[in-house]
């Protein structure tokens, strides 16, 4: 049900966006698409120096040993450009919110155990855009914030019992890309 309201607000404010005669910029984040996330965005001019950059992540993949990063995220950001939209850096300040399902990963301190829950914050951002050719862009940023976790622990095995539930307040890297951008006009 989440997934179709997304998808219907998406169509209806790209459509929006074609009607008014606006640049609009369709995206994906290589960073998450390297960690078998799927990524999709879409940035929209509103004035010379003002856009809003609405972009995702979705990972459904499940990995050997019941290990997994399922997610969606959304991240929408207002971003102020010093010289001109697409042109050069950028400061932005963005918004997010995750359902998560992520386990059995020791890296992430979760072996034997997965974390199952929501991820709601906001940060400010970095980021210097460089044109490749007049449709084809490249973009680095960089984000830093707060989020806070609210989540169930359950234990790594199928139909695993649940050991309990847990909240964390999180500061630190909230945005990070290297996109992969088309201009639209």
């Amino acid at each position: 049900m989440c997934c179709r309201y997304i998808l219907v607000v998406c169509i209806v404010f790209f459509q929006t966006c074609l009607l008014c005669g606006q640049e609009i910029a369709v995206k994906t984040n290589v960073l998450y698409d390297a960690t078998s996330s799927i990524s999709a965005g879409m940035e929209v001019k509103f004035s010379s120096r003002i856009t809003l950059d609405v972009s995702g992540s979705y990972n459904p993949w499940n990995f050997s040993d019941y290990k997994k990063i399922k997610h969606w995220m959304i991240q929408p950001e207002f971003r102020y450009w010093p010289r001109a939209s697409f042109s050069g850096h950028f400061v932005g300040i963005h918004g997010l919110f995750s359902q998560f399902n992520v386990g059995n990963i020791s890296l992430l301190g979760l072996e034997g155990i997965r974390h199952q829950g929501f991820l709601y914050g906001g940060g400010i951002s970095y980021g210097y855009h460089w044109a490749l050719s007049p449709v084809f862009r490249l973009e680095f940023s960089l984000g830093a914030g707060y989020a806070y976790l609210d989540y169930e622990i359950i234990e790594t095995r199928p139909c695993g019992p649940s050991l309990g539930r847990g909240t964390k307040h999180y500061i630190g890297p909230t945005r990070a890309g290297i996109t992969l951008i088309f201009i639209l006009k």
